[in-house]
């Protein structure tokens, strides 16, 4: 790292300087938050984009966060912490123009239970986030005989209407991002993806029929440009295809509007007493050691209380039987990271109920982190003032620890530690103001 202070390297001899230009560690650190968050917002703003969608005011943020980390800018700590707060109000608008976008062109998610096994004959398997990749894939694979099966983000795909009248969108195949290079290898069909969170294939081993579009890039695979899936297509016909295999039933599809239909049953059950507390259990899964403590807090979690889950974390959990309560799915899949807009929109109709705010809901969120995007969800929660957040499973290493005992003052911001400890802690301080 190079002090533009001294003209040298930061923290080399002569240099008595942290980080960049005299910069302490703290500031340093809140601007690297910023800087992921605002990757975050890019991806969701592109999406958006794709189909129409734009926020003058979140592009101009753009411009405005990016000029507060220029060199010899800005060393005051408070003005960072305002500005990483307002990186957060800027990721809810472009998530809502997002959902909206998505709503407007493919309709209301509604619930909707998703195969997970596997059709005879050919098939593509379509990885990523973009539903316009997807739209455009089902139309052009309408009536070849070629079977569409989603993977990862792409699984709340199932849940939109103008999706999933397509017969030919047959399932899901596998988990999260961090399972691709076993799942594709046993994929014998063609993989299309769409958008980040994509694993080079090791040796080779499936990359003569791995396409890519938009912004992502594979060593030798054939890239895909302007909606012309002729080549996936005739790839996908030429190889053995997939055999009939049988396999469980997931559902997807709980956007907030189909929730919010729910609304009155949900607010009889919790007045009742049937439902004791909600868990937000999801986030950005990765392959490091200690993410099994999702599937076990989600597993430890009482019969009488809800889940709802978003992400690609769903996959730690999201196969087993949780069964319901008074016809209410104790497990509510969201959608995609950038549902957390929706999440919001539900806590925030619940607070409206019970007449309280979000902190005085029974509602806790078990978040895991991972890349740039859930930092940006992170900011957004922090700039609602929502508090007593658990994330995992280990600490971001970009913030410092006096803006983590920060964090921690202000929001009440914890770690997760021994899934039944931190259960039985946050059940013992349980509320409800119904």
């Amino acid at each position: 790292m190079f002090c533009y202070q001294c003209e040298q390297t930061a923290g080399g001899k002569g240099c008595t300087k942290v980080g960049i230009c005299g910069k302490n560690e703290d500031i340093q650190s809140l601007q690297d938050t910023l800087i992921f968050g605002l990757k975050g917002i890019a991806a969701y703003a592109y999406h958006a984009r794709r189909l129409g969608a734009i926020d003058e005011d979140v592009d101009a943020f753009m411009h405005e966060g990016l000029f507060t980390t220029l060199t010899n800018t800005n060393f005051d700590l408070n003005q960072h912490l305002e500005a990483v707060l307002k990186c957060g109000q800027m990721n809810i608008k472009i998530m809502e123009l997002l959902d909206k976008a998505n709503t407007w062109k493919f309709g209301n998610p509604v619930p909707t239970e998703v195969e997970t096994g596997t059709k005879k004959g050919p098939g593509i398997l379509i990885t990523g986030h973009d539903l316009l990749d997807l739209y455009e894939l089902l139309k052009q694979t309408e009536g070849t005989g070629i079977n569409i099966y989603t993977h990862g983000e792409m699984l709340p795909a199932h849940g939109y209407p103008k999706l999933k009248k397509f017969k030919h969108l047959v399932g899901n195949f596998g988990g999260a991002w961090q399972e691709q290079k076993k799942e594709f290898k046993g994929f014998p069909g063609a993989i299309f993806a769409t958008t980040n969170c994509v694993q080079i294939p090791p040796d080779n081993a499936y990359v003569d029929r791995f396409f890519t579009t938009g912004i992502v890039g594979v060593p030798g695979a054939q890239r895909i440009n302007d909606h012309d899936y002729s080549k996936l297509i005739e790839k996908a016909k030429s190889l053995p295809g997939l055999a009939e295999a049988p396999g469980k039933k997931i559902m997807t599809g709980f956007h907030h509007t189909a929730v919010l239909g729910l609304a009155d049953k949900i607010v009889r059950a919790v007045k009742s007493g049937k439902i004791k507390h909600f868990f937000l259990i999801g986030g950005c899964d990765g392959a490091k050691p200690g993410r099994n403590y999702y599937t076990q807090f989600a597993e430890s979690v009482p019969k009488d209380c809800v889940i709802l889950t978003l992400a690609c974390g769903k996959y730690r959990f999201n196969k087993l039987d949780f069964g319901s309560i008074d016809g209410i799915p104790r497990l509510l899949d969201v959608g995609q990271c950038n549902n957390a807009y929706s999440a919001v929109q539900i806590a925030l109709a619940l607070s409206d109920a019970f007449k309280t705010d979000v902190n005085g809901l029974p509602l806790t969120l078990v978040l895991s982190w991972y890349e740039q995007k859930a930092v940006a969800i992170l900011l957004s929660l922090l700039y609602l003032g929502i508090k007593g957040m658990y994330i995992g499973p280990t600490p971001p290493a970009f913030i410092s620890g006096n803006v983590f005992k920060m964090l921690q003052e202000k929001f009440d911001l914890k770690l997760t530690g021994e899934p039944k400890k931190d259960l039985e802690s946050i059940l013992h301080g349980s509320k409800c103001t119904a």
